[in-house]
């Protein structure tokens, strides 16, 4: 047996031992592979969170957690510095960066909009590697019967990762299609690169397809704001399907004051939890900024929210 398939092999045993038997993580252990080892087997999780385009965290059915490097597909960098020569026709430009690193928070955003949270299934690949940098899983995930890495590439949210997969010819049809329709990345394979702008503020909100949305803003206090900072607050509320797991998230106005949810904050479906700026003893439905002085302007403000991958997933203006 080839050393690559091997060694996939009994990654596939491990997994599939991590969902069979009643063992904590910590003392599961795999055997050896059997010769006919399926090396494309499938599995149910959970997506508990979006790292970026192409990157997530996911919990199995017996609570084993791992991060899956989504297999054949490679979005741009939001938090580092992306090569414009790793995107055909990009200028390596200042522009050219900048428009690359815009459609990575793109795809970020189209991830963690339509994966966070959801209960999704994993698709292992006989001609993958198994595990690529960083010990991460090489998978293809589906949602809704879609397959999501494909979506990815055929709408122009990422390239096609050179790499060895069973469905590498369908990606390069995909990507050739968007590139020819100078679709998402590929508007930027250009001499001149569009210059990124800010999402317009309509009415509701910019982005309200997502789990999270603003269901109250109660920013003038009664009597004066200043010693009654408690009354002045925003109600969130889970229009989703699944618990949305808000750690590391923040909540900021337009003078950039922030909150960050605690590790641990959870909010169930149709729940909803009130974040207040003043100080108090944070319960299952009210939490405390902890202000000194109001945050949000009887005038008019903005609400932001912002996963931990810094991707904007609620901007309410007021």
């Amino acid at each position: 047996m080839d050393r690559s398939v091997a060694a996939f092999a009994a990654l596939v045993v491990l997994v599939l031992t991590a969902g069979c038997v009643g063992l904590s993580p910590d003392t599961q252990s795999a055997p050896e592979p059997p010769e006919d080892a399926d090396l494309a087997a499938s599995y149910p999780v959970t997506v508990t969170a979006v790292v970026d385009g192409d990157t997530i965290k996911i919990r199995f059915e017996n609570g084993t957690q791992d991060t899956v490097r989504l297999l054949g597909v490679d979005t741009p960098e939001t938090q580092s510095e992306n090569d414009p020569a790793e995107f055909e026709g990009v200028p390596e430009t200042e522009a050219g960066r900048s428009c690359l690193r815009e459609a990575g928070h793109d795809a970020t955003r189209t991830m963690t909009q339509r994966l966070l949270g959801e209960r999704v299934t994993i698709g292992l690949d006989a001609e993958s590697d198994g595990r690529g940098y960083y010990d991460r899983l090489l998978a293809y995930v589906y949602e809704d019967d879609e397959n999501v890495n494909y979506r990815l590439v055929a709408d122009g949210d990422g390239r096609v990762y050179d790499s060895q997969f069973t469905e590498r010819a369908t990606f390069d049809a995909a990507e050739q299609r968007a590139r020819e329709n100078g679709t998402g990345v590929w508007a930027c394979a250009t001499d001149s690169p569009p210059t990124p702008t800010p999402e317009p503020i309509a009415d509701g909100g910019e982005v309200t397809d997502g789990p999270l949305a603003v269901a109250t803003i109660h920013e003038d206090a009664e009597g004066h704001d200043g010693q009654n900072l408690n009354d002045e607050y925003v109600v969130f509320e889970n229009r989703g399907e699944e618990t949305l797991d808000l750690s590391g998230w923040t909540v900021s106005d337009e003078a950039d004051h922030r909150y960050m949810f605690a590790d641990g904050t959870a909010l169930a479906p149709d729940e909803q939890v009130t974040l207040r700026t003043g100080s108090g003893t944070n319960s299952g439905d009210t939490l405390y900024w902890g202000q000194s002085q109001p945050v949000w302007n009887n005038g008019g403000d903005t609400v932001t929210v912002r996963a931990a991958n810094g991707t904007v997933m609620v901007r309410e203006a007021y």
